[in-house]
């Protein structure tokens, strides 16, 4: 217990065998709860959690009973903790990649009703650039600026990261059961806490690598995935934000930019084109000249007066969704 507020750790964990022993070891005195979420793990996980069973009663054990992914295994840690009625619920993953030490950072904002969800930021400092993979670090800052245009929270960054800390009352009013189920979980669920106006806050945490931790993650074939859900995200808060539950102006930003830069740009393609590919007609034909008298220099200032129009339109919807979810980013 931390200030009078009970707390539990979710602890997913895929064949985990390795290192889920010395994150069970060094969790803090002060959780109440240790929710461990086996994904099916074909290794021996389960059973070295069932020997720290017999000697720390605050560990549960809960077996998927197939392998669904790492954000439907935290979700079903998240539902036991509110089934436990817990005040918080912590995630910290079985690869022991995130120091306990740090957890305190993590609780604070809550525990002074600063913010609904906090999470890690192992980008803020420099020193990420030198201890992450290349390649993941890339892969994370793209997904990060993603996520900022799908979720609107534009001050947090490092959505990858899954050390955080949930109020147990934002638990209880999300849809659990409608997150996305593997890696892109984390990214969907700031979506969908955007969606509840909750607040979020960004933690700076220290990144740990080459500790024995495994990835199975290929960035070549997640970011397109995660890619495509967080186009699906944000038409999907647009919508339930500012439609359903309050209708708001930047709902015409966003549709004269998303019509404007494409008509400019197919006009630019139509142009290039009728330039390269019509100039030398012995012939032409009506439609030849109709398509030559579209791409004159007064059609192509149109065509640059769509772009820039198209390109202010979309900017002006991000900057004014930027300044209403500014009181949700603590």
């Amino acid at each position: 217990m931390v200030e009078n507020k009970t707390l539990g750790v979710v602890v997913p964990a895929y064949n985990e065998e390795l290192l889920i022993g010395e994150v069970l070891r060094t969790m803090p005195d002060y959780v109440d709860k240790i929710v461990v979420v086996d994904d099916q793990s074909k290794d021996g996980t389960r059973q070295i959690v069932r020997q720290h069973m017999e000697k720390d009663r605050r560990i549960l054990l809960l077996e998927q009973k197939k392998n669904a992914g790492v954000g439907a295994a935290i979700v079903a840690g998240y539902k036991k903790c509110v089934e436990l009625n817990l005040d918080m619920a912590a995630v910290m993953a079985g690869d022991h990649q995130m120091d306990p030490a740090e957890l305190p950072k993590l609780l604070r904002p809550i525990l002074d009703d600063r913010a609904d969800y906090v999470k890690g930021n192992r980008l803020i400092t420099g020193e990420a650039w030198k201890i992450i993979p290349r390649a993941r670090y890339l892969g994370n800052a793209s997904l990060s600026l993603l996520t900022k245009i799908a979720s609107g929270y534009w001050q947090i960054a490092d959505f990858q990261c899954g050390y955080s800390v949930i109020t147990g009352d934002a638990l209880r009013i999300l849809e659990l059961d409608r997150l996305y189920p593997r890696y892109g979980y984390p990214n969907h669920l700031v979506v969908m806490l955007n969606i509840f106006n909750l607040r979020v806050k960004d933690v700076p945490v220290r990144p740990i690598y080459n500790i024995g931790e495994k990835s199975g993650i290929k960035f070549r074939k997640v970011i397109p995935k995660i890619s495509w859900l967080l186009l699906k995200c944000f038409f999907w808060r647009l919508k339930e934000k500012y439609v359903i539950r309050d209708f708001h102006p930047l709902l015409f930003f966003y549709l004269f930019g998303f019509f404007l830069l494409p008509l400019g740009m197919l006009y630019g393609f139509f142009i290039f084109f009728t330039r390269v590919l019509l100039r030398d007609i012995v012939a032409p034909s009506k439609f030849v000249n109709f398509a030559m008298t579209l791409s004159t220099p007064f059609g192509m200032l149109i065509d640059i007066i769509l772009i820039l129009a198209g390109l202010q339109f979309l900017l002006f919807a991000m900057w004014i969704d930027m300044e209403y979810n500014r009181n949700l980013n603590s």
